[in-house]
């Protein structure tokens, strides 16, 4: 039996680790687009503020280390292009080369996650706009030079790269669209994290959303919707995720606001096709469920 699963990190490993667990014979192939198939999510932040000095400290596996612990042929910079359902056949392309080759599967499992949200703000295309996602984005981030930083989004993602870009030493401004930072939380426990985070020397831009950013010699400027400006060596982009479900829903696979459907087990509208982790929602739910 061959599985096939799309996606390294937290969602498509533990798949496979725990389909490893379960079937001694199986081969089990995982393809993940980046250089990275396994890598420490919630250190990025640290290595880009320095409490993590060496970026080898963020991995926790590789290919090598996957094969020889749990039999598992892991593909680094290969990503699936198109899924063909009826012939049980993924079209992989490695991500260096080009080079493209089709794949057949028994099963096929789907951990392809999310893309960052990206919002309709002028000046976007900056090449000083950075996302804080994957390893290759913290390396950037701690490659960045300035004075000044402007973090939009301050959900734990937009508030741990405000807390490290601070830490660097840089003029650090936090942009919220919503009331308080941190819109899950009420209010008054908001309020301590914003006065904790103004402690740490970071102003906190609350209620208002940016509408631009005009592109300059040294530095850009980013406008705020009450007529803020800000000026930034850095932005990081931190306004939520979308899933990165288009292969998929070109596929024909059911989805709903772009996630995957899938029932208690996992299971798609796909026969032998399942899907696991923030990219999928059950069918009897509203909202996103990690299978």
């Amino acid at each position: 039996m061959r599985v096939v699963v799309v996606g390294g990190v937290a969602g498509g490993m533990s798949a496979a680790a725990r389909l490893r667990r379960r079937d001694e014979s199986a081969e089990i192939i995982v393809l993940e687009r980046s250089k990275y198939v396994s890598f420490a999510n919630c250190g990025l932040p640290y290595y880009v503020g320095g409490e993590i000095e060496d970026p080898t400290k963020l991995l926790l596996h590789t290919p090598q280390t996957l094969k020889a612990a749990l039999n598992l042929d892991v593909r680094i910079n290969s990503e699936v292009t198109a899924i063909d359902p009826a012939a049980h056949s993924v079209q992989v392309t490695d991500t260096e080369t080009g080079e493209a080759y089709t794949l057949t599967y028994d099963h096929l499992i789907l951990s392809p996650g999310g893309l960052a949200s990206r919002p309709p703000i002028g000046g976007l295309d900056s090449p000083r706009v950075h996302t804080l996602r994957t390893v290759d984005d913290a390396l950037a981030l701690r490659e960045a030079s300035g004075t000044h930083a402007v973090v939009l989004g301050a959900g734990f993602i937009g508030i741990e790269a405000a807390e490290a870009l601070a830490q660097r030493g840089f003029e650090t401004y936090l942009v919220e669209y919503a009331e308080h930072v941190l819109p899950p939380l009420e209010v008054e426990m908001a309020t301590l994290v914003t006065q904790e985070l103004r402690d740490l020397g970071i102003c906190v831009h609350a209620g208002v959303a940016a509408q631009s950013i005009t592109h300059g010699g040294d530095q850009d400027c980013v406008t705020l919707s009450d007529g803020t400006e800000l000026s930034a060596n850095v932005i990081v982009l931190s306004t939520g995720v979308r899933p990165d479900t288009a292969f998929a829903e070109a596929a024909g696979i059911e989805t709903k606001r772009g996630y995957i459907l899938v029932d208690e087990h996992g299971r798609t509208s796909a026969d032998g096709i399942y899907a696991v982790g923030d990219g999928t929602m059950g069918r009897d739910h509203d909202h996103p469920v990690a299978l």
